[in-house]
């Protein structure tokens, strides 16, 4: 069996997508069905960028959802059967919920980036950080952050050698420098617009609602692990509850990562730009196959290990 999980923002590059765009009408289609959501331009910024503009968070997070759906639309029909589960890194879950059926493409692109604009609008600039803390235990993590002054905590949980912390920047800073006396091998600030998945989202999260609340949900097909608490769910009213909740908490993609193993799975096959997922994966759980599509040439390799995960 296997499981299909899509990437999450700062996978972003110029181009992606686009060989099966010009290669696969149904993957034109999802594009053009992307770009009507958008308002026009976004396969211009797919194709040409530039990659400035695209790195512009209500920007990206369309773009990338746009990108892994028209890719996703070319694997599903030539995979030997459906996926155990569907997973995606923060804006990845909304690639999820298309993929499994709980939610039209074009209501997703919608979301997102008004999601986008709305986290970009919860800080002013300048005002928050987040920052990749390597080689320390994710509970001495956590800990450190609940001993620092100000706002600071766990934003992605990426593997047991890799959290993200995010929070105002001179609590993130001091929570750094405790970070490295604790022994991280390495503390790297992020160049990011916004303080992600923590509690300086609340403003975000509150507007977001309703938006959520009008969209167009239903039951989804295939389960999508929750970024939230890793929980499996089909429920439309739970994808909604999820979303929202998604906005200020932590990204658990350690604990996403074993739902997928505990649930059978033998193969996680990414699908969309970059092998950011397929990198967490070998750190996360080595019994784990991995396997990604993100080029055209990455097609048949991953349908082949996709067959051998389902014999």
């Amino acid at each position: 069996m296997h499981a299909v999980v899509f990437p999450g923002q700062g996978s972003q590059t110029v181009g992606m997508a686009m060989d099966f765009v010009r290669g696969h009408a149904e993957a034109r289609a999802a594009i053009d069905e992307a770009d009507t959501a958008f308002g026009g331009g976004l396969r211009e910024l797919l194709e040409n960028g530039p990659a400035s503009e695209l790195a512009r968070t209500e920007i990206t997070q369309p773009a990338i959802l746009a990108a892994s759906i028209a890719i996703w639309r070319v694997v599903e029909p030539r995979l030997p059967r459906a996926p155990v589960l569907f997973a995606g890194h923060s804006l990845g879950e909304y690639a999820a919920l298309v993929a499994a059926g709980g939610l039209p493409l074009g209501e997703a692109v919608r979301l997102v980036r008004r999601r986008g604009a709305l986290m970009q609008e919860a800080v002013p600039e300048g005002e928050g950080a987040m920052a990749a803390v390597l080689g320390l235990d994710p509970a001495v993590v956590t800990r450190i952050c609940a001993e620092v002054d100000g706002v600071v905590a766990p934003a992605n949980f990426n593997s047991p050698v890799q959290t993200v912390i995010a929070g105002r920047r001179a609590a993130v800073s001091l929570a750094c420098d405790r970070m490295s006396a604790a022994g991280a091998k390495r503390v790297v600030a992020l160049d990011v617009s916004a303080p992600f998945h923590c509690e300086l989202m609340a403003p975000a999260m509150e507007k977001l609602t309703p938006e959520l609340e009008a969209a167009r949900f239903t039951d989804l097909r295939v389960p999508v692990v929750s970024n939230v608490d890793a929980q499996p769910y089909t429920a439309a009213a739970v994808a909604r509850a999820r979303l929202r909740e998604q906005v200020c908490a932590p990204v658990r993609w350690v604990d996403c990562v074993q739902r997928l193993v505990a649930s059978g799975a033998k193969l996680e096959l990414e699908v969309g730009p970059g092998k950011v997922l397929s990198g967490l994966a070998a750190k996360i759980d080595r019994t784990l196959g991995r396997a990604n599509v993100e080029k055209l040439e990455d097609l048949d390799a991953a349908l082949g290990r996709a067959a051998e995960a389902c014999a």
